[in-house]
């Protein structure tokens, strides 16, 4: 972590990783869609609308994901000081945000045929689409703000103030009798789902994770350049 801290380092050292990083997600992408839609069984009860399953759950998952690592990188800009913490964060926000939107666009689409409806605002469903508010809001509010350390410091403490929904998230289906099926992966009395389905869905959920690092390092490096330009910009404006 120290030697990353170095942008010059860490750019170097994505650089190198991000070939392959594709290159691994392509490749778990044409398993895990192929196991989805050749090996994996229509469901005796869901038929052939369970396939939405292999892109829903592992977007729901990285919504989650995205905000536990923008938390993660809060801290790092409040505690730590670290000098990419907020360019992890900045980064991380738009990509946690579409797969919250994948999440909760894929699940309305499955709800439709199971529950009879496209929207019911129960606990899981209504506390995934204040994620995604959520991120809108970090987003806009660094959009808002002109100052880079003053919108880095207001953005990490948003950000830590709302992981509280993510256990909300993760839970809601324990604490609350809600339509959304409760956790059928991760179980103290293991998976509830038959390996013949459960098997592509964790491929999938790989590839998708896969693609969540890659797109967040080609962000990251991406948003390193933009500030260095900027700082170039007001050097050059200084010293005319």
């Amino acid at each position: 972590m120290i030697a990353l801290a170095n942008p010059a380092r860490f750019n170097a050292l994505s650089g190198s990783l991000l070939p392959w990083l594709a290159g691994l997600t392509a490749i778990l992408f044409a398993v895990g869609l192929y196991q989805a839609f050749f090996v994996s069984p229509a469901d005796y009860q869901q038929g052939e609308t369970v396939r939405i399953m292999f892109v829903h759950v592992p977007a729901a998952w990285l919504a989650m994901f995205g905000w536990s690592l923008m938390s993660i990188a809060s801290l790092g800009v409040l505690v730590w000081r670290h000098p990419l913490a907020d360019v992890a964060a900045q980064a991380a926000a738009p990509i946690g945000a579409a797969f919250t939107l994948i999440a909760l666009v894929t699940g309305s689409l499955w709800g439709r045929p199971m529950w009879g409806t496209w929207w019911e605002w129960d606990a899981r469903l209504t506390s995934v689409l204040i994620l995604l508010l959520m991120y809108l809001g970090v987003i806009a509010l660094r959009a808002a703000l002109d100052e880079p350390s003053r919108a880095a410091r207001l953005v990490a403490i948003l950000t830590l103030a709302g992981f509280v929904n993510i256990p909300i998230i993760k839970f809601s289906v324990d604490w609350w009798n809600t339509l959304h099926q409760p956790a059928s992966v991760f179980r103290v009395d293991g998976p509830t789902i038959h390996p013949d389905i459960l098997v592509p869905l964790l491929v999938n959920a790989l590839a998708f994770t896969c693609l969540f690092v890659t797109l967040h390092l080609v962000g990251m490096r991406t948003e390193l350049t933009r500030r260095r330009v900027r700082g170039l910009q007001l050097r050059a404006a200084e010293e005319r």
